[in-house]
């Protein structure tokens, strides 16, 4: 008998999608229980993507209705921050996945850790979803953060907006650009198709790069680890940042960074 592949989780399933992709692929019956699964879970992203666009936009609306040229130099320091922010965060949550603990560990394992852990073995799959399946998940992240400040137009003093509205930008560019780190993220993976405007990005590095990104997958993927642009990258690897963090939680914890890791890439079939 020939090898039968293994059942893997397909996470791109979504409502009207094809139904009957474990009988096309593996002829098994369809899985109900996960179907149902992922309907919620793409309903989940669709509801988070259109409340946090419809959020974004309504923020930025207050935000020029707001705005006023004195301590412009304010203003475009909080956005930068924000962005910088943005990239840092990026680049905690991308180092912790994919050198520290488990596929195997509950909750975490399967839903946090192995998408990066498949990511380094297959890195343009994430060019195969769509956009809500992309944006989904960091679109619920920023919900809550967006929707305060919204509340904070509608309810503070327009005095007070004005004398906080440096700190206002941060907030928005911190938000917005946490928001689109998955998108900018697939960006760098596609090399073809991508709008004009986007390349523009790139280039201007305002977004992450794709030869900047391509460093990171080289194994054993230890450096490089922000990639919502990717500024922070040159500066930390100058500081050797990354290993002195690994070094810190190795003291603490006694655990050796990426032990899991190319373990579990060699089960892969």
């Amino acid at each position: 008998m020939g090898h039968k592949p293994k059942r893997r989780f397909c996470s791109s399933w979504r409502p009207g999608g094809n139904e009957s992709w474990e009988q096309d692929v593996y002829g098994l019956e369809p899985n109900l229980e996960l179907k149902e699964v992922e309907y919620g879970k793409g309903l989940e992203e669709w509801v988070s993507v259109v409340l946090c666009m419809t959020l974004v936009t309504v923020d930025f609306l207050f935000l020029l209705i707001h705005f006023s040229a004195n301590h412009l130099y304010k203003i475009i320091a909080g956005i930068v921050a924000g962005i910088i922010t943005a990239d840092f965060a990026s680049g905690m949550v991308h180092w912790g996945a994919d050198t520290w603990g488990s596929v195997d560990i509950p909750v975490i394992g399967k839903t946090f850790i192995r998408p990066f852990r498949e990511h380094h073995i297959d890195p343009t799959a994430k060019t195969r979803h769509d956009f809500i399946e992309t944006n989904g998940d960091n679109c619920l992240v920023t919900i809550v953060p967006l929707a305060s400040m919204l509340h904070k137009f509608l309810s503070q003093a327009p005095e007070y907006i004005h004398e906080t509205y440096a700190w206002k930008c941060f907030l928005f560019a911190l938000a917005v650009f946490v928001t689109m780190t998955n998108q900018i993220h697939k960006w760098s993976h596609s090399y073809f198709g991508l709008p004009p405007w986007v390349r523009v990005l790139q280039d201007l590095h305002i977004t992450l790069l794709r030869n900047h990104h391509r460093i990171h997958h080289v194994a054993p993927h230890e450096t490089y680890f922000c990639i919502t642009t990717g500024w922070l990258n040159y500066l930390f690897d100058r500081l050797g940042f990354w290993r002195k963090m690994e070094n810190i939680t190795e003291a603490l914890t006694g655990q050796k960074p990426r032990t899991h890791d190319l373990q579990w890439a060699w089960k892969m079939p």
